[in-house]
């Protein structure tokens, strides 16, 4: 975002898939990663989130709020209207408590995208139900996702869900947002979700060398999880995020013979 000395010209987008900058006032130093002798570190984690509003206006006004302490680099509207809203350089605040494998400041490892969107269904019929995501909104998402995972040199397994890297907390963007499609795009890492199937699962309360497997697994692609042999609350969330990225077709928080094929198939092919 620059412009010419003695000029008052507007910023300019990192991106050019941005139409203009929005600025929140959201945001700080990204930290030094472990090792990097004080050097602010390159963001290596694309993350993508909905806003869980049903104004979209609303969700923007909030994410350039002091007050809310909240916000995100882009915002992508349901017409597929793309504003940047913190310098890609900076740290903005939009993961909040959240792990991927080694990492534990999410922020200052990612550049993060909000997506206009509803969220889950809130009737009580329907919890795990959500609207479909508009196709132009889609396509906005994938050419700005593109753009950032090229000029960063952003690996496919580290383009994520905010459920993955916080699975206790949060949903975004569900089970309704279509992974596969930016993976055919050149964005994220994907795999065909093996059938689902009858035979042995795992569930809820359940202990063991079996359960211990899983949870190996779980950690070895990224999800923060302690090897313990219980399934308990955490390793059900854990499933449940890797059901909606990369599994949605039942979200149950079961690991089934296709949750768990899902999950070597991908540890398997992850570049």
């Amino acid at each position: 975002m620059t412009s010419s000395p003695g000029t008052m010209a507007r910023p300019t987008p990192d991106s050019p898939v941005a139409s203009k900058v929005f600025p929140s006032p959201n945001h700080g130093a990204r930290a030094a990663k472990a090792g990097g002798e004080g050097a602010a570190r390159r963001p290596d984690i694309l993350l993508l989130h909905y806003t869980d509003m049903s104004d979209s206006g609303q969700a923007l006004n909030r994410l350039c709020d002091a007050t809310s302490e909240v916000s995100a680099h882009y915002f992508v509207f349901e017409n597929g209207h793309i504003l940047q809203l913190v310098p890609e350089a900076r740290r903005a605040w939009h993961a909040g408590a959240a792990v991927w494998g080694e990492e534990r400041d999410i922020n200052s490892a990612s550049i993060g995208i909000e997506i206009a969107h509803p969220g889950h269904y809130r009737e009580p019929a329907q919890p795990e139900a959500m609207p479909p995501y508009p196709p132009t909104q889609i396509e906005a998402v994938i050419a700005l996702a593109r753009d950032i995972v090229a000029r960063w040199g952003i690996r496919a397994d580290r383009v994520l869900a905010h459920s993955d890297v916080a699975p206790l907390r949060k949903r975004d963007p569900g089970e309704a947002f279509p992974w596969q499609e930016l993976a055919k795009a050149g964005v994220g890492h994907w795999v065909p979700p093996a059938p689902l199937r009858g035979g042995r699962f795992l569930s809820p309360g359940e202990r063991g060398q079996p359960v211990e497997a899983l949870q190996a697994m779980l950690a070895l692609y990224g999800y923060g999880l302690d090897i313990d042999g219980h399934y308990g609350i955490a390793t059900e969330a854990a499933v449940r995020a890797f059901q909606r990225h990369f599994r949605p077709e039942r979200v149950d928080g079961i690991a089934d013979a296709s949750t768990i094929t899902t999950l070597r198939d991908l540890i398997a092919a992850r570049p």
